[in-house]
Parts: structure tokens; C-alpha cells; sequence
């Protein structure tokens, strides 16, 4: 294995792809690199956000969601080049949550098969996936963010970057980082208004609205 950094080793991947060179190499090439930062955002992802689809029925590893994003990434890459680490960890983010949405759906479509145990009672209204149905509808909004506003969200609630880090990635200043964040928050409170009772974010909606574990304001 290369001692490159993985950031010049990912990028001179994108590179070859979006020199039309063989895909097929190129890509499970790229994805074996960065496999293990898309385990850590899978890792970050669940144990933040989504610790319920890691208990029974579902008990979902990092792993599994890894390699479902994984398999969904190949065969977008074989139509996408992001030309960019920005661009291709922003997909992988939004694969992840498409993923979680998908799960979810399934899930909460087939019979109950939970075990009737009392440290296993659902709550009222609780989906055995572990996303309500709040849950699915914030992620469909952060999906309908604008670009710029997505990505920040992406890179600050999902990937765990710091706002300073944030503004090295994308290349500009931490005020537009900042800014970009507060209008993604502010359409997303927007969108979501009726889940805001007196104003006010639920605690239900603190755990699985937010997809990095960092809430959003009250």
C-alpha cells in the first residue's frame, strides 16, 4: 500500500476517472483507499445519530452499512466523477443517508418481529428501524438543501469537521462556512416547522433529525 497521504492518493483517482480511464480498476481502486474514512463516517453516523438500528431487531454494524454504501457508490460512480475529495465524500454522505432511508422504509413495511421484552418496548409511534417517520422526513430535507448548503451540513454535522477545517475543504472563508450553515439550519427549521411545537425542537427529533449528534437550536 502507498504511504501518500490518502487525501493525494483519492484525488489522483478522481483524476484518472474523470479521464475517462477504465472505471471498473479506478473505482474499487478509490473506494478500497478511502474505505476506511467511509467506515468512520459510518462508525460517527450510527453511534451519534442512530444508535437504535444498532440494537435488536436490526442490530446493524458499521460494517454493514459501510459495504451497502460501498456497493451504492459503485454503481454511481460508474455515471458520476466528482472531480474533487469535496465532491466525492459529499456523495458518499448523501449514499449514506439513502441508505438509512431505504433501511427504514423496508423495515417499518414488514410485520413486527420484535421479542416482548421490557427492555426492548418500542415506543408509541416508534418504527422498529429506529427512524421515525420525523426521522426519514429530515433526512429527504437535508437531500433537498441547496448544494452549498448540503455540503457544509454534511461536512460539519456528518463528517465531524470543525468549522475552520470546513472552510480548508471547501476553499473558502469560515465566515461563508458559517453562513452557509445557518441557512441550511434555518431552511431545514423552515421545512420542518410543524415537528417544532411552541417553538421548540423535541428531544425526539434532537436524536434523529440531526444526522452528525450536534442538535440543532432551539
Amino acid at each position: 500500500m502507498s504511504h501518500e497521504p490518502t487525501t493525494i492518493v483519492v484525488q489522483r483517482y478522481l483524476d484518472e476517472l474523470a479521464a475517462d480511464a477504465p472505471s471498473e480498476p479506478v473505482v474499487r481502486a478509490l473506494l478500497d483507499r478511502s474505505a476506511c474514512r467511509l467506515r468512520r463516517l459510518c462508525v460517527l453516523l450510527l453511534t451519534r445519530s442512530y444508535p437504535r438500528l444498532m440494537k435488536p431487531p436490526l442490530n446493524l454494524e458499521a460494517e454493514e452499512l459501510l459495504g451497502a454504501v460501498v456497493e451504492r457508490l459503485m454503481k454511481a460512480l460508474r455515471e458520476a466523477r466528482p472531480a474533487s475529495m469535496r465532491q466525492y465524500f459529499s456523495l458518499a454522505g448523501q449514499h449514506m443517508r439513502w441508505e438509512l432511508n431505504d433501511l427504514a422504509r423496508r423495515l417499518d413495511e414488514q410485520p413486527a418481529t420484535v421479542e416482548l421484552r421490557d427492555e426492548l418496548t418500542l415506543a408509541p409511534g416508534e418504527s422498529n428501524s429506529g427512524l421515525t417517520s420525523d426521522g426519514r422526513r429530515m433526512l429527504l430535507a437535508i437531500d433537498a438543501l441547496p448544494e452549498e448548503e448540503r455540503e457544509v451540513f454534511d461536512l460539519i454535522r456528518i463528517q465531524g469537521l470543525t468549522i475552520p477545517e470546513s472552510a480548508e475543504v471547501l476553499g473558502v472563508s469560515e465566515s461563508t462556512v458559517k453562513r452557509r450553515l445557518r441557512k441550511g439550519l434555518a431552511s431545514l427549521a423552515e421545512t420542518l416547522e410543524d415537528l417544532r411545537p411552541q417553538g421548540s425542537v423535541p428531544d425526539s427529533l434532537r436524536a434523529d433529525a440531526t444526522v452528525a449528534g450536534n442538535p440543532p437550536p432551539s
